[in-house]
Formats: structure tokens, sequence, C-alpha cells
């Protein structure tokens, strides 16, 4: 995952009408379809309809299907790692309300950026691919996979197979020479955060291993997750009372750990944990660990029950990846209520009191060159801030937003049974246990030398995570 910062509070207007988007949250209602750019909302519409508004002002960003262009890829300034967290939001989008539009787009984006030994390792990300970035590809694919998603072609790479492939890499990437196991952020030497082993990294193998066990029933892959687990409890990234700090450097033995508190980090351990305790029948281990890290998760990131992002937002400096972050703890939060039902009542009061501040941040008309959706719909990101709009648009606002507001409907789906499939209850995806070139086959021998140009700019990518993160702590500390 790659970060850069960006300066806040300039890049649009104000709506004309404050209350562009209201939500009836005891509405799930229909899909509507908002192509019209010239009216706004004079009453409350349903979830769905509103998920429908923010949904084409987010897909407006991607310009994948466009001649010329790479499906799959955001435009600059957004790296590739969003993508494939978008398009995962997509296919949930499509699970919850039933609205193919985007369908079509979605799987071309996801087949088209698997690369050549289908494990999301294409050519033209490789050389500055992470273990995070891979794995917000894969875990897309997982949940093709659960939400039965339109099976690919049979010609083409398959959702459980893309998932299993990038599981076996991970595998073989387990850095026990350092640390006493875990993954690195970076997969290859050349790039500047080789030496770190980050939470998330780790949440993608943990959460992708938690859920391929349930889907297929090989015990393997529970062992794994609960590795993976383990060695992140023993190295202290996630604390006895279950907080989950960013990460910690090799050179020191993972000692000198940063204890950034990002929403994300904190959500793919919470889901994992949920889809284990399911797993194992309501094992009660994870029992405990489920409701631990929903406890810290709850009291932490948010604020009079709407999310936050601690460590950067209150100052004003999340750079464009971390505006994006809630997003991923609210599809893990629903996600949760779906594998352990005694979170339910905790989680969603948040969900909702999470989206209605997020719905009406989504009040902005900013330039057709920064926003290209419906004018007044433009979604914000401080939601603490609401109903005042911030100024702040992207794709990770936006997505952030439609994540708030879909996944108030995650109750009605699990009720009427359509709770993630697997092998055994539905699920058609087809895998491939052996998925996934062996590591050896990826060497940087393999690539096209490395110029002196790239590795500079690598260098300005990771500076500009390691000085959002300091400045985050100061705000913290003070």
């Amino acid at each position: 995952m790659r970060f850069q910062l960006r300066a806040a509070g300039v890049l649009g207007l104000l709506a004309g009408a404050t209350r562009a988007i209201q939500v009836d949250f005891s509405s799930d209602g229909m899909v509507t379809q908002h192509l019209s750019k010239s009216k706004t909302n004079s009453k409350p519409e349903s979830i769905k309809s509103t998920a429908s508004t923010i949904a084409f002002g987010l897909l407006k960003y991607y310009t994948g299907n466009n001649t010329g262009d790479v499906p799959g890829n955001l435009p600059d300034p957004y790296f590739w790692w969003e993508a494939g967290a978008m398009f995962g939001t997509m296919v949930d989008y499509w699970f919850l309300t039933g609205d193919e539009t985007y369908n079509a787009v979605t799987m071309q984006a996801l087949l088209h950026q698997v690369g050549d030994d289908r494990d999301f390792m294409p050519q033209n990300q490789t050389r500055t691919e992470g273990n995070d970035d891979q794995g917000f590809w894969a875990m897309a694919a997982m949940s093709a996979a659960e939400n039965k998603f339109p099976d690919p072609p049979a010609d083409q790479p398959q959702w459980l197979a893309l998932a299993q492939a990038v599981f076996n890499e991970y595998v073989e990437r387990w850095d026990t020479a350092t640390c006493g196991g875990g993954l690195r952020w970076q997969i290859f030497t050349f790039n500047n955060g080789f030496n770190y082993k980050n939470s998330i990294s780790n949440g993608c193998f943990f959460n992708v291993a938690a859920r391929l066990a349930r889907f297929t029933g090989n015990q393997t892959y529970a062992d794994w997750a609960e590795k993976v687990y383990d060695w992140m409890s023993d190295t202290g990234l996630i604390t006895s009372d279950f907080k989950v700090f960013d990460g910690a450097g090799v050179e020191k033995g993972c000692q000198d750990i940063d204890q950034a508190q990002w929403t994300y980090n904190a959500g793919i351990f919470l889901h994992g944990s949920a889809v284990m305790y399911n797993f194992t029948g309501g094992n009660a281990t994870w029992k405990q660990r489920t409701q631990g890290l929903l406890d810290q998760t709850s009291s932490f990131h948010f604020e009079n029950g709407i999310m936050v992002e601690k460590p950067c937002e209150d100052g004003g400096f999340c750079d464009i990846d971390q505006q994006s972050f809630k997003a991923y703890l609210l599809r893990w939060l629903a996600g949760t209520t779906q594998m352990a039902d005694f979170t339910f009542d905790t989680i969603m009061p948040l969900l909702k009191s999470t989206a209605d501040a997020a719905a009406k941040q989504c009040t902005g008309s900013p330039s057709a060159a920064e926003f290209k959706g419906k004018p007044g719909t433009a979604c914000g990101f401080q939601w603490t801030k609401s109903p005042q709009f911030d100024n702040l648009v992207g794709v990770g606002e936006q997505q952030s937003a439609l994540a708030a507001v879909m996944y108030n409907l995650v109750q009605k789906t699990t009720q009427s049974g359509k709770a993630p499939v697997t092998a055994d209850t539905g699920g058609t995806s087809q895998g491939n246990v052996n998925a996934g070139a062996s590591m050896q086959d990826k060497t940087p021998n393999r690539l096209e030398p490395i110029t002196t140009t790239q590795k500079v700019a690598a260098g300005f990518v990771t500076t500009a995570i390691a000085l959002s993160v300091m400045g985050g702590c100061f705000f913290m500390i003070k």
C-alpha cells in the first residue's frame, strides 16, 4: 500500500441545498438510478436508493473502462490497492442492494488484474506491490465467492482459486528469520518498507485464511489463521486489551512498535476472529477475541456513535489512502454480525448512527474536475462535523459513505438466509488448493532492472507514511 499526502479544505464548494441526501433507515426500498444532475432530493430516500446515488458518484471516479485505459486501475493519485478495495465494496453493493448496474465493470476489473500467474500480481504492479496491496484484491475475490457474485467464464480465473493463490504465496513469504514470523510489508527487498512488518499485511493473511477455512472446511487454513493471530499477539501488535497497532521494524526484532491505531487494522482482525468463531462452532477463545476486539473498536474508533480516524482526522492531515480506511472497518463490522450473532446489538446501532452522519456529509458540489456524480451528493470525510460539509472529496470519501449507508442492509440479508455461503451451503466458485506461482519464480531477477528514479519514488512514498504516522501520534498524545 502506498501513501500520499493531500491538502484539505480547498477541494470543493458547498452545495446550495444542505440536505441533498436524507435516508429513511426504516426502508430498504428499491434502487433508483440517479442519472439526472439537475435536481436534489426533497424527502428521505430508502437505504438502497441512497446507496445507488452514492455509488453513482463513486464509479464516476473510475476510468479503467474508458478506451485506452487499463481495466481495474484508478487514475492518479489513487494507488492500485484502493482499486481492489473499491471493487470489493462493489461486490458487496450488488449483494446487499441487488443492483447489477456495475457487475460487468467489476468483473472486468477483477479479472484484468489477476496477472499471468492468476494471483493478483500483474506485471504492471509487481515491482511496487506489497503484501497488503495483493491482499485487498484477494479479499475482493473471496467476497465474490462468499456472496455468489456471478462466476467468471470457465476459461478465466475463478474467485476461490484466486484467494487460494494469494494464501499460498503468503505461506511462502512467512518470515521466521526475523521477529519469529510474520509477513513483511513489502514483497521485494528493493522496496522501502521491506524491513517493516505491518498489521494490515498480516491481517490480510489472517482474514483470507479464516474465510478459506470456513468456505472450504480445510483445517490447514484455520491452522494458519491461528498462527498469524498468535504471532500478532506474541509480538505485541495486538495487546492484551485488544488494541491493534500498526507495525514494527525487523532491525530491532519488532520491539519498536508503531502504536498508531487505524480503523482498518482493528476491523480486519475483528472480522477474521468472528469468522473463526463461526467456523469452530462457537469456540470460547475466538468468542473472547471477537468480543475484546469489538469492545476496543467501539470505544476507540467512535465518538458519540460516529466513526473517526483518530491518528490523523482531528489534525486534518489524513492522506488519500487513510481517507478510505473507514470503508473497510464498516465492511468488517457488518461481516462480523453475520458470523457472530452476539455482536449484533452492539454493531448495528453504530452502523446506523455513522451512516446517518456520513449521509449528511454527502452535500458537496465541487467542480466537474473533482466530482462527476450528481451535484449536491459528493461525500465528505469528517462525519463528526455533519451536516457541515468539510470540502474533502474523493474515492475514499465516497466509498466510505457508500459503505456506511449500504451495510445497514446487512440485517435484512442475514435474516433472509443470504449470509455468506460456503462450499457446503450453496457456494459455486471453484477452487485450486495449489493455485499461485512459487515465489521462487517471482524473484527480482525475473523483473526488469529497477531504475534509480523508481527507487527514489518509492522512498518518497514511504517517507510520506512515516511523516503521517508521526503526526498522527503527536495529535494522539496531545
